[in-house]
């Protein structure tokens, strides 16, 4: 069961999840490591073939991007913020919730794969700091993915998509779900996601498959 809280607050959240604000070279620098990460996260075939699925994505338009973003700070304290998180390497689902799939695509599913991926150790808790940051990149990757399989043409930054025409606007999401675009290969086929390789999250294996930082 996934234990995130659907009702906000009634005023907004603050810029941080401890409330402390960030100057503006804070903010610069964050939106500049998430952007490398993303540039990095893309060159690895495993990390790169993850996509929302139709399900999730639909959940992500429907519930907001001030609401996933929550859930992205809650789920990153609850299932990798311990120091010895339970079930560490299989405690994060492949779908089911948007936030899941991208923390495959991101690198911030297990503590190992943050570890080899985003240089935080093992064997401490992780910083309100440092789950902002991860919570950051997750949200990142939401964006473009959502972006780049868009349910609607000119879909907002927040996510909610507006229905397709009148009729249809007493109905959630214009009554049927709408569906984004999934991506096709070169051969016009959905593109599928890899397996996860067997050793990719057992100790002491490296995180590389013939060369490549999975």
């Amino acid at each position: 069961m996934i234990a995130v809280s659907d009702n906000l607050p009634a005023g907004a959240r603050q810029p941080t999840e401890s409330g402390d604000c960030i100057d503006e070279n804070d903010a610069r620098q964050a939106a500049n490591w998430v952007a490398e990460t993303l540039e990095r996260l893309s060159r690895s075939s495993f990390r790169s073939s993850f996509t929302l699925s139709p399900h999730d994505a639909e959940y992500a338009r429907r519930k907001g991007r001030e609401l996933i973003d929550r859930h992205a700070h809650e789920m990153l304290a609850q299932r990798v913020g311990a120091a010895q998180p339970a079930k560490d390497g299989r405690q994060t689902p492949w779908r089911g919730h948007p936030v899941f799939t991208a923390q495959h695509a991101t690198a911030c599913c297990c503590r190992g794969c943050i570890e080899k991926w985003h240089h935080i150790p093992r064997g401490r808790e992780l910083s309100a700091q440092e789950i902002n940051q991860l919570a950051g990149l997750i949200m990142a990757w939401i964006d473009r993915d959502l972006a780049a399989h868009p349910a609607v043409t000119g879909e907002r930054d927040g996510w909610a998509a507006p229905p397709e025409n009148p009729k249809d606007a007493g109905t959630e999401q214009g009554g049927a779900t709408l569906q984004p675009r999934r991506r096709s290969d070169a051969a016009g086929h959905l593109a599928r996601s890899r397996r996860h390789p067997d050793n990719h999250h057992a100790d002491g294996a490296s995180g590389f498959i013939q060369g490549e930082l999975l």
